[in-house]
């Protein structure tokens, strides 16, 4: 899977978890349903939005973007809908072209440290992927023990 395609991926996914959160919200707000729609939504919203933020500083740093791109591309998830117009901002801009960096090329940044574990990482897509979810799961299970925003009712 190229960094184009897992991009857009989740980027959708992302907007898809949006869509199901504010359905959830409106069936416990204005329905009144109980609030099992929203821990659900809630659930696969917070797991596809930290897993956008991680695929876009993995395809960022592939990408060579600036590390502004990469926090603006985080930053698009909070704001619902916003990552699908920012991944075809991208595309237009020629931003997610290119394969995955599995070795040492020429440029100058692949000296760095950063760019050496990339390569390995990127090297081992099944390794990387079963590190990606566990560190996700790790980061979704801390924020579930921390609570829901704005604390507990």
């Amino acid at each position: 899977m190229s960094p184009r395609t897992l991009f857009r991926i989740v980027a959708r996914a992302e907007a898809v978890t949006w869509t199901l959160l504010i359905i959830a919200m409106l069936l416990k707000y204005v329905v009144k349903v109980g609030d099992w729609p929203v821990s659900i939504a809630g659930f696969m919203h917070g797991f596809v939005f930290l897993s956008y933020v991680a695929t876009g500083v993995l395809v960022g740093i592939n990408q060579r973007w600036t590390k502004r791109s990469i926090v603006l591309a985080a930053a698009t998830s909070i704001v619902p809908y916003l990552t699908i117009p920012y991944e075809r901002r991208l595309e237009k801009q020629g931003r997610l072209e290119g394969e995955w960096r599995t070795t040492k090329s020429d440029h100058p940044d692949d000296d760095k440290w950063i760019d050496t574990l990339f390569r390995w990482m990127v090297g081992r897509p099944i390794l990387t992927a079963v590190i990606a979810v566990v560190m996700v799961a790790l980061i979704f299970t801390v924020m579930l023990i921390l609570g829901p925003p704005g604390g507990r009712a």
